[in-house]
């Protein structure tokens, strides 16, 4: 589990066309190079965090000032629920404690990546309700190691998240940071994670009631999804695909959180994709965060709010090499159907072409 108490802004997009334009190859891919040497197998570690799965009780120890020299420590228990989403290519970790310092509370989204064959770890704590940049690795003889670079204190640092002594009860996790390009590393949060018999069971955190938002509540339930695309935005082309499938959108998080899981179908291929959706109690707005089963990471996230019955979203990205805006919006919302459409802008935004449009309908409504 990812427990940075000064999580970043960062790294999710719900730029949906770029990201399903690459959908096929990664889920093919069973062979890479190692060593530089072009035809070796990879080894496949989707499985590696299934110990991980099911409610645990975990005694936590946090390190309060992480690269000064202190040696004091506070701690924590809490509980830890893991579940597979994703139809089990992923998990969601869910973590709440409390301890003489405070409480808390926070989301992990686990993904594996089957081209690279590595994992990635996305974390959102409650204070502020965005993922921060991913951690990445691997599995290797029964020990897990994911690592990424951040800003502490306004310093570069690398950060090391570890799992070891995995059984099916009982595993360890440790975050470490160097401020020495790895040559040392600093234990700051320690967590002793116990298996809580019975399986996993529903929570709502404790705090929860202070950053619910219930703006996304109207896109809770199942749904069919017809999906149209333009082939090639910016162009001047008028080509579009078309695709059919079905959304399913659940309440995460004690209401914190919404997660969509789609899959599709059209002439053009196979669509899959996952949306968490956060609310931010500081900002009052949401973040749409995006991954697809190409690549099986988190992009830029979409910022924006909703006003009028209508949600607008935005981000600035790169498409062909050229800086636009990008615009998701949600209108048309109904009990039993809603639209949502992505449009790009290159000339900030005095014009915008819709490139993608997506017609839900309630599976149940009877339409």
């Amino acid at each position: 589990m990812q427990q940075l108490f000064y999580a970043r802004a960062c790294s999710l997009s719900s730029v949906i066309l770029a990201a399903t334009l690459q959908f096929a190859p990664a889920l093919c891919a069973a062979q890479g190079t190692v060593g530089g040497q072009a035809g070796s197998t990879l080894r496949d570690g989707q499985h590696d965090f299934d110990f991980n799965l099911g409610t645990w009780k975990t005694h936590i120890r946090r390190l309060l000032n992480p690269l000064s020299g202190s040696t004091s420590w506070t701690e924590m228990e809490g509980t830890v629920e893991v579940t597979p989403i994703w139809g089990g290519r992923a998990q969601m970790e869910q973590i709440e404690a409390t301890g003489s310092s405070g409480s808390f509370e926070g989301l992990t989204i686990f993904l594996y990546n089957r081209e690279s064959h590595q994992w990635s770890q996305t974390f959102a704590n409650s204070s502020n309700g965005t993922l921060n940049v991913p951690a990445i690795g691997e599995f290797r003889d029964g020990r897990g190691e994911l690592y990424d670079q951040e800003v502490y204190r306004g310093r570069a640092i690398l950060v090391r998240a570890v799992w070891s002594g995995i059984t099916r009860n009982t595993h360890h996790f440790e975050q470490s940071f160097s401020a020495d390009g790895g040559k040392t590393w600093e234990p700051n949060f320690v967590a002793e994670l116990t298996r809580m018999e019975g399986g996993s069971r529903a929570r709502v955190p404790s705090g929860a009631s202070k950053s619910i938002n219930h703006d996304f509540d109207f896109n809770f339930g199942t749904w069919k999804t017809h999906i149209s695309r333009l082939q090639h935005p910016l162009t001047g082309s008028d080509q579009w695909s078309e695709y059919d499938g079905k959304s399913v959108v659940h309440e995460v998080w004690g209401g914190r959180a919404s997660l969509l899981e789609l899959e599709a179908d059209g002439p053009s291929g196979h669509i899959e994709g996952v949306g968490l959706r956060l609310y931010n109690p500081q900002s009052h707005q949401w973040s749409l965060n995006w991954t697809n089963s190409a690549d099986a990471s988190m992009a830029q996230p979409m910022l924006g709010e909703f006003k009028d019955g209508r949600g607008e979203f935005f981000d600035q990205e790169t498409y062909n090499g050229r800086g636009i805006f990008v615009r998701n919006g949600f209108q048309n919302i109904t009990k039993d159907s809603s639209r949502f459409e992505q449009a790009f802008s290159p000339d900030g935004g005095k014009t915008w072409e819709t490139n993608w449009v997506m017609e839900f309908v309630r599976e149940d409504s009877g339409n």
